[in-house]
């Protein structure tokens, strides 16, 4: 049986793959910096991406590594991946790394106001080199911001008395389980470079997509419209950040996942 990794096992992105490769009963192993098993049944197996400790004792043996792991943090982002991909290369047989990433990384550019909000698209296409160089078999999946993130923004925005909305500026969220069925399906096929976009059914303007939020928690806030300026914030508005034509589009849809905030 093939052994599996994933980095980030415990977040938004790598818990559902870790989840579903479980179900499943496959071969699976989950590198965490805490080794706090998050599910049961899992091998978690202690290791400091960023500080470059335990990560050879971690994959050893593994054919395929799934790479959920980040944080928002430029440096932090490509240490991680930059120390994963050295321990991998190490390895007797060159793993599959399947690697994700954000739809945009490669065409929104960072700077000036727009870094605050929108430097984590360069912060992931660093990782992305990263992997593009290293010399293993890789696949790169970049996916949109997921429905729980979104969710998440939303509901701290919903503290404030009024809320700043950037104006003209759309998000197509996805699902966090739908993306690990991609993330696994791409790890069990040959590695394929730079994978199509994926994205949810439906792209929304950020307004709407806060509106609905708070509407569906029951909670009522003006929206004030703020217009960003700078080039990162005019490439967002011009859909730098949305799926190129030829996208893999998830089914579930934002109003499914907020009936299910009301349950």
């Amino acid at each position: 049986m093939t052994l599996v990794l994933v980095t980030g096992g415990t977040g938004r992105a790598g818990r559902p793959v870790v989840q579903r490769l479980r179900d499943a009963g496959r071969e699976l192993r989950v590198l965490s910096h805490t080794r706090e098993g998050a599910i049961d049944g899992v091998d978690y197996a202690r290791a400091d991406l960023v500080k470059d400790e335990g990560i050879d004792r971690a994959i050893r043996g593994a054919r395929v590594i799934i790479h959920c792991a980040g944080v928002p943090s430029f440096g932090r982002d490509q240490a991680m991946t930059a120390n994963l991909v050295r321990a991998a290369r190490r390895l007797p047989e060159p793993p599959h790394l399947v690697k994700i990433s954000v739809v945009g990384a490669d065409r929104v550019p960072v700077g000036g106001v727009g870094a605050m909000m929108f430097g984590y698209f360069a912060s992931m296409r660093a990782t992305e080199r990263a992997v593009e160089g290293s010399g293993l078999p890789w696949t790169t999946l970049r996916a949109t911001q997921f429905f729980d993130a979104v969710a998440l923004i939303a509901r701290a925005m919903g503290r404030l008395p009024v809320i700043p909305v950037p104006s003209g500026v759309r998000f197509q969220p996805v699902d966090t389980g739908e993306l690990a069925d991609r993330l696994i399906e791409l790890a069990d096929g040959t590695p394929a470079g730079l994978a199509p976009d994926f994205a949810g059914p439906t792209a929304y303007p950020m307004a709407d997509l806060v509106r609905s939020y708070l509407a569906a928690v029951g909670r009522h806030r003006p929206l004030l419209p703020l217009h960003l300026p700078g080039k990162t914030a005019r490439a967002v508005r011009d859909g730098a950040n949305l799926p190129a034509a030829d996208a893999t589009l998830a089914h579930r849809t934002w109003e499914e996942f907020l009936a299910d905030q009301k349950a």
